[in-house]
């Protein structure tokens, strides 16, 4: 079997799947206390930036510091799965998590695994993150690609215009894809780190780092397919499970307080 590793971004004790394929990872660990996990501030990190770039500090840590054929990152709320839901009802949604031999033969067909995309319908990915969000993040974020990866700003402005895209910085791929992957990725927002002024926002709104990485995924695969460095039939799309309960009713409410009033997400779902 292939040397995946799939780690999983926790900050909290939580339960997580025995398969070793997963390696449950403790992100921005710095300055807390530890609960049993790995951790993501030993050798090369960046886990102090948690509070910025989220999960990415972990995403980081196994990036510089593992040894993998094949790396990927899910959370402790929301994996990867092949289960049915009448599945996951029966044998619970921990027993249902994409194992290390699903990933394995997947791998043995596809290039990069993703979840399944979200679409956004009425909405633009720019439109909605400016409504949800700071669009000038992004405004931000394509002057740095153009300056540092011009070849990406028509993919980056052809991404902008969907109506949707992968979310959660969830993925699978082999080492070279994701050395190039995260050289890209990281080198573009440590630039943004650096143009973009936190003072007065909440700690909600500080994550914004995280989640700017989850488009720029989008961004740097249409970019790889249009040079043909992987095509389409190389990337496979994964149902995904989420392991607490969506209170859809304030999720809806909040999409169209942001889409009519303007109002911005304070907290998570």
């Amino acid at each position: 079997m292939k040397n995946i590793q799939l780690i999983i971004a926790c900050h909290k004790e939580c339960e997580v799947p025995s398969d070793e394929v997963y390696l449950p990872l403790h992100v921005g660990a710095e300055g807390k206390e530890t609960f049993g996990f790995v951790t993501d501030n030993t050798g090369e990190n960046i886990s102090s930036k948690n509070n910025l770039y989220c999960e990415l500090t972990g995403l980081y840590w196994a990036w510089k510091n593992l040894d993998y054929d094949y790396l990927g990152l899910v959370h402790y709320r929301r994996y990867f799965t092949l289960k049915n839901k009448q599945y996951q009802k029966e044998h619970g949604k921990l027993n249902s998590v994409l194992t290390g031999e699903e990933a394995d033969q997947l791998l043995e067909k596809y290039k990069v695994i993703v979840p399944k995309k979200r679409r956004y319908y009425i909405e633009s990915c720019y439109s909605h993150y400016a409504h949800t969000f700071d669009g000038k993040q992004f405004d931000l974020t394509r002057e740095i690609i153009e300056e540092k990866y011009p070849a990406y700003l028509k993919d980056f402005d052809r991404f902008m215009k969907q109506d949707s895209c992968w979310l959660f910085n969830m993925f699978i791929m082999n080492k070279e894809l994701t050395n190039k992957y995260l050289y890209w990725l990281f080198d573009i927002l440590e630039e943004l780190e650096k143009r973009y002024d936190t003072t007065g926002m909440t700690d909600f709104e500080k994550r914004y780092l995280g989640r700017v990485s989850e488009r720029l995924f989008n961004v740097w695969l249409l970019h790889q397919m249009k040079t043909g460095y992987i095509v389409k039939k190389d990337i496979c799309e994964v149902p995904y499970l989420y392991m607490g309960e969506i209170d859809w009713k304030r999720k809806i409410t909040s999409f169209l307080q942001a889409k009519l009033f303007h109002k911005k997400y304070d907290k998570s779902f």
